[in-house]
């Protein structure tokens, strides 16, 4: 038996320097701060509020105080009269329905070409060796560098300005999604060989589902970039499209009818990373997922 006298260790044992040391490196509990974690119902709702009014504000208060000519930066209001002189014209529907229909041709196209060529690449080293040599070196080429070729190929018309939006993003999705199937667990893969899974059953019915909710948020990623190589696109020849009317009305410094397309674009854009957000949703129930 240990005769050693034991030593009571008790608070008044710690020095006061260093429990004051202690208690200050404690992180204090905020809600504001809260790093991943949920926050109040009424913080979702004003958080958006004041990002999107702060710069609205400013511009607004920019644009009526003499600092900047109205040619050049226009009040709110003019641009929504400039809007309501586009539609009023027929025009700007028109413009709607062209661009959008480019960009979702466009993009659709390049998920059916990367999705099953980034599932490859992320499952098989075999399939990794013989495309990456094509898909990394052509993936940081311009895509504006491609436009005469695509005017030589696919000729001035709307096969061209799909076909641009196309090499705009479908080298990118192959990449993201070959990485998210990267980041699967082997447990998980183990697991399915444990269980008898054969290569196609563990392709189709353990990867492809677990890359799925990786694979939507590359889509509402990169179709952002669908909507920059639009403008680029309708550079050949257009006569219709948002991108169309930003360039057509630019030469004759309508800087109104400028700013409302940029903002329908962004209107636009954010209806359709709504809509991905919620087939998220129902397509992959089993994945975490913010509220829509």
């Amino acid at each position: 038996m240990d005769s050693r006298p034991s030593v009571a260790i008790s608070s008044q044992s710690v020095p006061q320097g260093a429990a004051r040391n202690v208690r200050s490196r404690r992180l204090r509990t905020s809600t504001f701060w809260s790093i991943r974690r949920g926050i109040p119902r009424h913080l979702k709702i004003l958080m958006p509020i004041l990002g999107a009014g702060g710069p609205l504000l400013a511009w607004t208060l920019l644009s009526q105080s003499g600092l900047v000519s109205n040619t050049f930066l226009p009040t709110p209001i003019q641009v929504l009269r400039a809007g309501v002189e586009l539609w009023d014209s027929g025009l700007l529907l028109g413009d709607m329905v062209a661009s959008c229909s480019r960009v979702l041709l466009g993009f659709l196209a390049a998920a059916l070409v990367s999705i099953p060529m980034g599932l490859l690449m992320g499952t098989f080293h075999t399939m990794e060796s013989l495309l990456s040599p094509i898909v990394g070196p052509v993936r940081y080429l311009p895509v504006a560098a491609f436009v005469p070729l695509v005017m030589i190929w696919a000729g001035i018309g709307e096969p061209a300005k799909i076909l641009i939006v196309f090499l705009g993003v479908v080298l990118y999705n192959i990449t993201m999604i070959a990485d998210a199937v990267k980041f699967i667990p082997d447990e998980v893969l183990n697991a399915a060989y444990t269980l008898g899974a054969s290569r196609p059953v563990l392709l189709f019915q353990v990867i492809f589902p677990a890359a799925l909710p990786s694979i939507i948020d590359t889509m509402r990623t990169n179709i952002a970039g669908a909507w920059n190589f639009l403008i680029l696109s309708e550079l050949i020849a257009a006569q219709q499209g948002l991108g169309f009317r930003i360039i057509q009305s630019q030469r004759y410094i309508q800087t109104d009818k400028v700013l409302f397309c940029i903002c329908i674009i962004g209107i636009i854009g954010l209806l359709t990373d709504y809509a991905l957000k919620k087939l998220a949703v129902v397509l992959t129930p089993w994945a975490d997922h913010d509220s829509p």
